[in-house]
C-alpha cells in the first residue's frame, strides 16, 4: 500500500510503498471496529455518578402537615421525589461500565481501522518530528502544510520531551505514542501524521505484535 512520505519540514513529499500494511476486502473487521470503539468509550467512563433516594436524603422525618382538613394534597415527607430537594427515583448509582474485548478482536479492529484510514489517504508519514528548534510555531507550520484543517493526531515512537512540549499547545493537535495507539485514535481524527519509526511499530502491531 502506498502512503505519502513528507520530509521533516513538510515541504517535500513522495509516494512510498508499505507492503506490510494489512489489507481487507468487503466488510471484514468492521463489526470488530465498532465493538472495540464502544468498549474503549465504555472503559473510559468513571461510573462515579450517584444520586440519593428518598431514604438517603437528610430530613423529612416529620409529616409536613396533617392528613386532612388543610385543603392541600396529602404529604408524608418533604423528601418525596415530587418535592424540590427530595430523593430521585431510579437515579444513577455508581457502576462499572467496562467491557471485555478479546485480543483477536482488538487486533482485527486495529488492523481494519489502519487499512481504512490508509486507503482513504488520511494517514501521512513524516520522516521525523524534528522541526527547527522544536518550537510550537515550527511544529504548527509543519502540521499546517500536511493537514491544513481539522483535528490532527501526531504519532511517534516515542516523542522527545522537547517535541511533546512544543506540540501540546496547538489546539487541534493531539499526541499519541505508537505503542499506545488504539482503534479509537485511528478513527476519530481528520488526519493522522506518523513518523517512519512509529509506522514500523504500528505495522508490527497490526500484523500480530503486542496490541
Amino acid at each position: 500500500m502506498k502512503l505519502t512520505v513528507f520530509s521533516s519540514d513538510g515541504k517535500t513529499s513522495s509516494e512510498k510503498d508499505f507492503a506490510n500494511i494489512p489489507t481487507f476486502e468487503g466488510d471484514k473487521g468492521l463489526q470488530a471496529v465498532k465493538e472495540v470503539i464502544v468498549a474503549i468509550n465504555a472503559n473510559n467512563r468513571q461510573g462515579t455518578h450517584s444520586t440519593k433516594t428518598r431514604g438517603e436524603v437528610r430530613g423529612g422525618g416529620k409529616k409536613p402537615w396533617r392528613q386532612k382538613g388543610t385543603g392541600r394534597a396529602r404529604a408524608g415527607s418533604i423528601r418525596s421525589p415530587l418535592w424540590v430537594g427530595g430523593g430521585v427515583v431510579f437515579g444513577p448509582k455508581p457502576r462499572d461500565y467496562s467491557k471485555k474485548i478479546n485480543a483477536k478482536v482488538k487486533q482485527l479492529a486495529f488492523s481494519r481501522a489502519l487499512f481504512d484510514r490508509a486507503t482513504a489517504g488520511e494517514i501521512a508519514v513524516i520522516e521525523a518530528f524534528d522541526a527547527a528548534a522544536n518550537k510550537t510555531k515550527a511544529i504548527d507550520a509543519v502540521v499546517s502544510l500536511i493537514a491544513p484543517k481539522g483535528k490532527v493526531l501526531l504519532v511517534d515512537s516515542p516523542f522527545t520531551t522537547v517535541t511533546s512540549r512544543a506540540s501540546r499547545n496547538i489546539e487541534r493537535v493531539s499526541l499519541q505514542d505508537a505503542s499506545k495507539l488504539n482503534t479509537l485514535d485511528l478513527a476519530q481524527y481528520a488526519k493522522i501524521i506518523v513518523s517512519t519509526k512509529a509506522l514500523e511499530t504500528i505495522i508490527a502491531r497490526a500484523n500480530g505484535g503486542k496490541n
